[in-house]
């Protein structure tokens, strides 16, 4: 915890402090709270591109990469909007299964063709879910592209928000059919390339498609890139990643959790802090990013992603560690 001080003090003594609490007393109040929460393994506070703060609680590593349990589904959305910069995709309006070749099943629900990748984006597909209790089943299944695009519907396309895995897994299965290429081989070029990020393999499904919804693995410190990439709306020096518009259509509410209430557009949940509005993605546990572009702030916290996971009490903790230790400084 020492050593976590010190590396967390110098960063914090090389800004410029004016107009801000003493360091000192913030990176002590700031530990002392993180250090409460016996799940989080990493804090990073960015603020204006620069790292403010860097905490490494359990000794998992700053640039390791960490499992981020659905926090892929940001990351995901990512990569679909680069998709659709780069032609591989039509837009958000293009129905999923003109995507998906011959992995469209003949078993297929009647209705799957009303379905578009904006719907899958907001998780408004209206198919059965495939979280939750839905799973573990969806999981073992021997295709599982197969078994969500023949759940019956609970909903129409569009309507209400059903938290669903596999909704997401469709889209790194059309990736892999319209580009030719593994969502892999897609997120290294789009992603690492222009971020210098590490995206090591991760899970993939019995036809080879990785896990769209899931199981991801980057390090903290290439998650605040994904955050900053979105902060400075799609630019990265001189390229722009996405189209115009992407960053503000992923960060337009559509659908509501039914856990939090906070609204959800493309990978990223809604959600106000300090009276500023915020944009988070999360995963099982505690894998958070969220942005205040208002603030010109980026936070990423890494947990213990094995269960029990602590649910919306421990994301409640979170967010006001921010609210209340690191939002103030700031202002």
């Amino acid at each position: 915890m020492q050593q976590v001080f010190i590396v967390a003090i110098t960063l914090f003594l090389s800004l410029p402090t004016a107009g801000l609490a003493r360091p000192a007393d913030w990176q002590a109040g700031v530990e002392q709270e993180a250090a409460r929460l016996d799940r989080l393994h990493t804090l990073i506070v960015v603020h204006r591109g620069e790292e403010i703060l860097a905490l490494d609680l359990r000794n998992q590593g700053l640039d390791t990469p960490a499992n981020i349990k659905s926090l892929s589904k940001t990351v995901l959305a990512a990569l679909v909007g680069m998709g659709i910069k780069n032609e591989v995709f039509e837009g958000t309006d293009q129905p999923v299964i003109e995507t998906l070749g011959n992995r469209v099943p003949a078993s297929a629900t009647d209705g799957v063709e009303r379905i578009t990748l904006g719907h899958l984006l907001s998780l408004q597909a209206g198919l059965q879910r495939t979280s939750g209790g839905n799973y573990g089943p969806w999981v073992v299944s021997d295709n599982w592209v197969n078994h969500v695009l023949t759940r019956p519907f609970e909903d129409e396309p569009g309507g209400r928000m059903l938290y669903s895995s596999g909704s997401s897994h469709l889209l790194s299965a059309a990736l892999t059919e319209s580009a030719g290429r593994s969502t892999l081989a897609l997120a290294r070029e789009w992603l690492g390339e222009p971020l210098d990020i590490d995206i090591p393999p991760w899970d993939r499904d019995p036809q080879g498609i990785y896990f769209g919804g899931n199981n991801m693995l980057m390090s903290p410190r290439d998650l605040v890139k994904i955050g900053e990439l979105y902060r400075n709306q799609g630019r990265v020096g001189d390229q722009l990643l996405f189209e115009e518009d992407w960053v503000e259509q992923s960060w337009t509410g559509r659908g509501e959790s039914a856990y939090t209430d906070d609204p959800y557009g493309y990978g990223w949940f809604l959600r106000p802090l300090a009276g500023e509005t915020g944009y988070y993605g999360r995963g099982f546990g505690g894998q958070v990013l969220y942005v205040v572009p208002a603030l010109e702030l980026t936070v990423v916290m890494t947990s213990d992603p094995t269960p029990p996971s602590p649910g919306s009490r421990y994301l409640r903790q979170q967010f006001q560690l921010i609210e209340d230790h690191v939002v103030p400084v700031l202002r």
